[in-house]
């Protein structure tokens, strides 16, 4: 005969199912299984939360929709972090991910660039005479990895000393 389990939780503990629970104290979150303390991580350290919550579905310790309502994350969130572990084990949370490196803007483009922007050629112009697009000109000025020179005012009627 199975003796069924009451739903023991520590005092401040949060429930995320009948057995598992969790508590944010100074700074950390503490994981239950009934209560006995199982995983704790800081409160900003969002990889081993992901990490943690997604072994907790996987092992099938709980479903998606505990960890969704019991933290109040969005459910495509908690997906992604499960198909993550299946993939990759607990590994795939802690590789460093790989930085693209710029493609179209090379050393020697920037400095094409650069130069007209600096002559005061419009934004539009450059990246037609360099064939790159313009919004990658303009993510490139917005980025600060690119300049633009001083625009000329456009003056409307003549001057007011020549009058």
């Amino acid at each position: 005969m199975s003796q069924t389990l009451l739903p023991l939780f520590c005092e401040g503990a949060t429930p995320i199912n009948g057995v598992l629970s969790y508590e944010r104290r100074d700074g950390w979150v503490t994981y239950f299984h009934a209560c006995h303390p199982v995983f704790r991580h800081a409160e900003n350290d969002l990889k081993s939360f992901r990490m943690f919550t997604a072994s907790l579905v996987v092992n099938g310790s709980c479903r998606q929709v505990d960890i969704v309502k019991a933290f109040g994350v969005p459910p495509i969130s908690v997906k992604r972090a499960v198909k993550k572990f299946r993939k990759g084990d607990v590994a795939a949370f802690f590789e460093r991910r790989l930085k693209r490196k710029p493609r179209v803007l090379k050393p020697k483009v920037i400095e094409q660039a650069q130069g007209l922007l600096s002559e005061g050629v419009p934004r539009k112009d450059v990246a037609e005479k360099l064939g790159i697009k313009a919004d990658t000109l303009y993510r490139a000025i917005r980025a600060g990895r690119l300049f633009e020179g001083k625009k000329k005012a456009k003056r409307h009627g003549p001057r007011a000393s020549a009058v």
